[in-house]
């Protein structure tokens, strides 16, 4: 290398090694510290400084917790302090208890880097964000697969009691109302009228409970017949007005995407009708080629949203679930007086998904 190029390079690597993110420790053959960066300075509390830079032999052992080995999350055994000088280790994950961060994990490498004087270097990199965004990926993708898992299987029961339940339920209403022509015993008459009324109510329950769990017509019709049917039955069953609008440009959306805006639908509506003490909500779909929004709106007595939520606060929680689910973003307006609005938009594009007819 030559002269003019070292002169260029010299004070590069000055900058680096004090104004470089990653913290730098030079230690000898001893594992004493010969010198470190600000940055490893700001990783150490006063007494373990002190102690690196009075010399003192493996003083960084006071602030390491153990590093990641092939056999265990965290250990001492092996330490990479023990490794001899002509082995290198590039990469690996370490723990050290930092000043004002607590327990932080790092990727590290330790290099000889003069061989003859038995110098090395110890560098890391904080992994906090990255573990973050990795143990956020993670939930993200079991959550999916939670949500999915429970909308199959609420598929599954609905067919089943739809299938099986109710079909045998009326087979049995009509037996009774046949056998009511078998007798003029007017007491069993009496009883049997009182049997099949019950019975049938039974079959209303259990067709309602099918329906709820996951509508035939969101799988066969998409979301405006889906939504249309689910607020009829809150009028009957309720008293619930939903006023309800829709702007659509496509027929269907992705199965995902509809069963994502039904289930926010329905949560929010069930909201309004249990806390918000009204007896009207509005309700509108729009696409403008780009997204898909479901805005729920109320009158009602609203909420301070830095309050505990009424209820469990699970509503909620799995309503921004399932937003997320779909790349979609959840808001929710609201203040004590001035009613309630729940806006949730998620991006379509042009693909008309999986369920277009």
């Amino acid at each position: 290398m030559t002269q003019t190029k070292l002169e260029y390079l010299i004070p590069l690597l000055m900058n680096l090694f004090k104004n470089g993110t990653e913290a730098i420790f030079f230690f000898d053959r001893d594992g004493k510290t010969i010198a470190m960066n600000p940055a490893a300075e700001d990783i150490v509390g006063e007494q373990v400084l002190f102690k690196l830079y009075q010399g003192e032999s493996r003083a960084l052992c006071a602030t390491c917790r153990g590093y990641t080995s092939e056999t265990e999350a965290r250990t001492c055994l092996e330490c990479y302090f023990q490794i001899p000088e002509s082995e290198n280790l590039s990469s690996f994950q370490v723990f050290l208890e930092t000043k004002g961060k607590g327990m932080v994990p790092y990727t590290a490498s330790f290099h000889t880097i003069d061989p003859e004087e038995g110098i090395r270097v110890f560098m890391l990199r904080d992994l906090t964000r990255q573990l973050q965004t990795q143990e956020n990926l993670y939930k993200h993708k079991i959550m999916k697969h939670v949500i999915e898992a429970q909308e199959n299987e609420r598929k599954r029961i609905s067919r089943e009691l739809h299938d099986s339940v109710a079909q045998e339920l009326m087979s049995a209403v009509l037996d009774l109302r046949v056998l009511k022509y078998m007798t003029q015993d007017d007491q069993l008459l009496k009883k049997m009228k009182q049997t099949e009324a019950t019975m049938t109510r039974l079959l209303d329950d259990i067709r309602n409970l099918s329906v709820e769990l996951r509508p035939p017509a969101l799988d066969d019709l998409g979301l405006e017949a889906a939504f249309r049917s689910h607020f009829k039955r809150m009028e009957r069953s309720y008293g619930l007005l939903v006023e309800f609008s829709s702007d659509l440009s496509q027929k269907r959306y992705g199965n995902e995407v509809e069963t994502v805006m039904y289930r926010v639908c329905q949560e929010a509506v069930l909201n309004a009708l249990k806390y918000a003490q009204v007896d009207t909500v509005q309700v509108s779909l729009t696409d403008t080629g780009k997204v898909l929004s479901l805005r729920v709106e109320d009158k009602g007595v609203g909420f301070n949203q830095g309050d505990a939520p009424l209820g469990t606060g699970m509503g909620l929680f799995g309503m921004q679930e399932r937003a997320e689910q779909v790349g979609g973003s959840l808001t929710v307006v609201s203040r004590v007086g001035s009613g309630t609005t729940v806006l949730l938009q998620v991006p379509v594009g042009n693909d008309k998904g999986e369920g277009e007819s």
